[in-house]
């Protein structure tokens, strides 16, 4: 369950962020990009897999089934997230935002297993730490921008990192086959939901949305692994001299 969600995070994420590129973010570097031709080859066979099957199915979840069970569903899921978060944060010498997030899981679980996240009722915040912010902080490049359909933009490094949640997540773990599915396909259908507005954003307000989704999810990754303050790009480094 949370496997998946996790290996949907950084399209997610993209999504997310691109309301902030709206207000104007400067070009990720095409050396990010390497592969840029087939990316773009990519990103087309999403539009049209995501578009004709994924997103109706998205909006279907979010029509008939009632927003509180939703919010209990992507509680759930965050909940399981906000532990491997805590064992990120230990991994990286972030023993406060460690200490956070499995408080926010014994909290959440007591109450009705992570159905209700009561922890940001009170305050307590998800350090959202990952394994492709660890390997960061131990010094693995970030290594080639890519796109996976159905799975969105990520790099080497994140992808890597993906692979290892998914690797020690709770659901590969799971015997009976048909559950295991069913949840890895909630998870999917869970996450897909959430990005529906989001999406809508990049359709409207993007003249290239490649680009656009692009830059925005390499903003967003160097500014989690920064904990919000990134040092200047070489780039702009070179610029000030």
């Amino acid at each position: 369950m949370s496997a998946c969600r996790f290996s949907l995070r950084p399209l997610h994420a993209a999504l997310l962020a691109a309301t902030l590129a709206l207000t104007g973010c400067a070009a990720a570097p095409s050396k990010d990009d390497p592969f840029e031709p087939m990316n773009r080859a990519m990103f087309d066979v999403n539009d049209v897999v995501d578009g004709n099957v994924v997103k109706p199915i998205a909006e279907l979840y979010v029509k008939a089934v009632p927003k509180l069970v939703r919010t209990g569903v992507t509680n759930v899921f965050n909940n399981i997230d906000d532990f491997f978060s805590g064992i990120n944060g230990l991994l990286q010498g972030k023993t406060e935002k460690a200490g956070n997030d499995f408080g926010r899981v014994l909290l959440n679980t007591i109450c009705v297993l992570g159905l209700f996240d009561v922890a940001s009722d009170l305050g307590i915040e998800r350090g959202n730490e990952d394994f492709g912010q660890t390997f960061a902080v131990w010094g693995f490049p970030q290594g080639p921008y890519l796109f996976v359909p159905l799975f969105g933009p990520t790099t080497v490094r994140d992808g890597t990192g993906v692979l290892v949640r998914l690797y020690a997540g709770p659901v590969g773990f799971i015997p009976f086959v048909p559950l295991r599915n069913s949840l890895y396909g909630l998870g999917y259908v869970d996450l897909r939901a959430q990005a529906l507005d989001a999406g809508e954003v990049v359709n409207t307000g993007a003249l290239d949305r490649y680009l656009f989704i692009r830059n925005a999810y390499l903003q967003r990754r160097r500014y989690l692994v920064y904990d919000g303050n990134p040092p200047p790009a070489i780039e702009e480094i070179e610029e000030q001299q």
